[in-house]
């Protein structure tokens, strides 16, 4: 069984005329182009720890396989706003497993995209704790109910976005979530 015991966040933008090279710059701005990445479903594990991107870095070796919540985006249209973006919700009970999403959207700023994101991994945690909401409700008062339920205790995100390359080259962004044994 592998149970991942602590997680980190991390973002990046590359541009090059090739889609692939353009991905390959996005993963190195993120600092993590090194590492084999498999692409896991949405699971915060119970009682993973969030620690900073230095010190998860510390703890791989290059060439390893790692598990990776991946969200990117491209484009290679000139100055198309572009964002991807991870969600975090984790709740107060450290024995529960919380929720990350991964969104990428177009035309949305950061700030949007990174809501929106964090809405939907808190949507998806509260659905699987039973606290009830109006889903038609705005974000800032779904936010408030699930504060107030006492079994959110946190909400996060993190963004990149990028405007599309002016001489059509491909523009990607990537946010991850590096999740280690």
């Amino acid at each position: 069984m592998i149970l991942p015991k602590r997680i980190f966040l991390t973002k990046g933008v590359g541009r090059h005329r090739d889609k692939l090279s353009s991905f390959e710059a996005a993963l190195r701005d993120a600092g993590i182009e090194r590492f084999n990445i498999v692409r896991v479903s949405s699971i915060l594990p119970p009682g993973c720890k969030f620690i900073p991107k230095a010190k998860g870095l510390q703890y791989l070796t290059p060439g390893e396989i790692i598990f990776c919540v991946l969200a990117e985006n491209s484009t290679n249209e000139p100055h198309r706003l572009i964002s991807a973006s991870i969600g975090v919700a984790v709740p107060k009970d450290p024995a529960q497993y919380g929720y990350l999403s991964e969104y990428h959207s177009f035309g949305e700023t950061e700030a949007k995209a990174g809501d929106y994101a964090e809405d939907l991994a808190a949507t998806m945690l509260a659905t699987t704790l039973g606290v009830e909401f109006d889903p038609n409700a705005s974000w800032d008062e779904r936010k408030e109910i699930w504060k107030i339920s006492g079994k959110i205790v946190r909400t996060m995100n993190i963004t990149q976005t990028a405007i599309g390359d002016k001489r059509g080259w491909w523009t990607t962004v990537v946010a991850a979530a590096i999740l280690i044994p």
